[in-house]
Order: C-alpha cells, then sequence, then structure tokens
C-alpha cells in the first residue's frame, strides 16, 4: 500500500499521465477541459448580453429625452400666441365677429 507522501509524490511528477492506465485519466482530463472551455465561452456570452442590455437601455433613454424634447417643442408651436407671432408676417389677424353656427334641420319622409 503507497503512502500519502507517495501518493503526492507521484501526482506531481505526473506518473498518472504515463502509466499503464493512463488512458482513462487522459479522457477524463480532457472531458473536465471541454467543460472548463464550455463554462469560460458561456460566461463571456453572458457578459456580451449583459453589455448588449445595457447599451439598449441608454439608447431608449436617449430616444425617450428626444421624444420629450420633441413633443415640447410641438406643443410650444401649438400655442395661440406663436402661431399669432408667425402669420404676422402674412397680415392675418383674428377675427373680430365670433363664429356663426348654422343649423340643419331635416325632416324625414316617411
Amino acid at each position: 500500500m503507497a503512502t500519502v507522501k507517495d501518493t503526492i509524490y507521484g501526482f506531481l511528477k505526473g506518473s498518472f499521465l504515463v502509466s499503464d492506465d493512463s488512458f482513462k485519466n487522459w479522457r477524463f482530463i480532457l472531458f473536465v477541459v471541454g467543460l472548463m472551455m464550455l463554462i469560460i465561452a458561456s460566461s463571456h456570452s453572458a457578459d456580451q448580453k449583459v453589455m448588449e442590455i445595457a447599451r439598449l437601455n441608454k439608447e431608449i433613454n436617449e430616444k425617450r429625452a428626444e421624444f420629450l424634447d420633441t413633443r415640447t417643442a410641438f406643443m410650444e408651436l401649438k400655442l395661440e400666441s406663436s402661431i399669432r407671432n408667425k402669420v404676422v408676417d402674412l397680415e392675418l389677424k383674428p377675427s373680430e365677429n365670433p363664429p356663426q353656427v348654422i343649423r340643419v334641420i331635416s325632416k324625414k319622409s316617411k
């Protein structure tokens, strides 16, 4: 029976990789390496998605701010006072007579 010291020494020398039954050890090592590569790739993919989400959130905030600025400018343009100021050059003035309501009464013939 091997002692702990011999086992550790054999592991450090790498004798488990060159012994007669090393094929199963190599298969396990390659399996573990493959799993580690899969974990690293998955981590990089998750990081890219997080960065994409952050970029899209920033773009959403910019578009929302642009929308609010445009809406505010449009509301100011719709005001009667701003319309009056713009049509002064065309010499248009508001009517002094209020509009008249025309009522049409129609009788249906039976």
